[in-house]
């Protein structure tokens, strides 16, 4: 299978020759293989797993996102990834990515919350003026 994983503003990886993937889907992991049938699924955050013939398994720690199959494609997009081969290492790159996002995240709403309330209260201030 040929396994693609999107980034909101790239690339995250092409992976040729995988010859196995799990995921966390919303109801629990999700497996699949060459000839399973063509699917979509809703992604959790968690690990997605992959293995190869030459490199065997790789662990991606991915953000909630889509994935899809259709024949030998799968594609998933996901808002953030961070990828590796030592489950440890990986933990600590979670913890360090996905922590510091939930926080720029937080900034980020709150900024536009205030231009919104700004936007409305301004146009009300228009109309009814």
């Amino acid at each position: 299978m040929q396994l693609k994983i999107l980034l909101p503003s790239r690339v995250f990886g092409e992976i040729g020759d995988v010859t196995r993937i799990v995921a966390e889907a919303r109801g629990g992991s999700y497996g699949i293989l060459l000839h399973r049938l063509d699917c979509v699924a809703a992604l959790a955050p968690g690990i997605l797993t992959y293995a190869t013939e030459a490199k065997g398994d790789a662990y991606v720690a991915i953000d909630e996102g889509v994935l899809v199959k259709i024949g030998p494609e799968v594609l998933v997009s996901v808002r953030y990834a961070v990828g590796g081969t030592d489950l440890g290492r990986l933990r600590k790159a979670v913890e360090r990515e996905f922590l510091s996002l939930d926080d720029r995240d937080k900034r980020v709403r709150a900024a536009v919350a205030k231009l919104e309330s700004g936007l409305i209260r301004r146009f009300t201030e228009f109309h009814h003026a």
